[in-house]
């Protein structure tokens, strides 16, 4: 299936290469910095720290970072990271932020899942919305978005489902979604599954529509 791929398909600095968004894992040391897009991160493992305009920033696993295009910044020690640049993007608000996503308030979305927010408007990133998804053991109904996505499977097991067609995912496999496409991410495993994602143009996760076009509805909490 050609909007996945997997672990061992590919070594470091795998990545999808779409119009939008480009996603790629990449170690975070040395100088970095994009003059013509937007850069969100989110770290996998490993640790140290980030100079970002000027700034210290400490660095550990669910660290989210947004750096805004022509923002010079550098990173020190060991840590290995998502990183996903959005292509022509819109006017900043700020020039980064770095966010602690294991402390993130949940939000919810359809059929139980929750999210956490990452990188959003809300904090200067006018060109994505970066979150992690928080997915329960099911399957949810197919649907679709109005934004193109590219995921990152954290932790977890299930498949993919495109037209009838599956294929397992599983941590460590990326998801490129095309806007409009119908899909379905289920989680076959017994225990919660995390994914990252991040969409563009920037809005919410929960925004989601049946095959018929029709707006999926938030299930009542009880």
């Amino acid at each position: 299936m050609r909007y996945a791929m997997h672990e061992s398909e590919a070594d470091e600095g795998r990545l999808f290469d779409a119009p939008a968004l480009t996603q790629r894992i990449a170690r975070l040391a040395g100088e970095r910095g994009d003059d013509g897009s937007d850069e969100v991160l989110y770290v996998l493992e490993g640790g140290g720290r980030a100079t970002i305009a000027g700034e210290r920033h400490e660095l550990r696993p669910g660290t989210a970072i947004f750096i805004a295009r022509g923002t010079p910044w550098s990173a020190e020690g060991d840590a290995r990271a998502v990183s996903v640049l959005a292509h022509d993007p819109v006017p900043a608000s700020a020039t980064h932020a770095v966010l602690d996503l294991t402390e993130a308030d949940r939000g919810t979305a359809t059929a139980g899942r929750e999210f956490l927010l990452g990188a959003t408007p809300a904090v200067g990133c006018g060109s994505v919305t970066q979150f992690v998804g928080l997915i329960p053991p099911g399957r949810a109904p197919d649907h679709f978005h109005r934004y193109d996505e590219v995921i990152y499977v954290l932790e977890g097991e299930g498949f993919l489902e495109i037209a009838g067609e599956q294929t397992p995912v599983g941590a460590g496999s990326c998801i490129h979604l095309p806007r409009t496409l119908v899909h379905c991410l289920a989680n076959t495993g017994d225990e919660e599954m995390r994914v990252l994602g991040v969409f563009t143009p920037a809005g919410s996760p929960a925004e989601a529509y049946y095959p018929d076009g029709t707006l999926a509805v938030l299930p009542e909490r009880t």
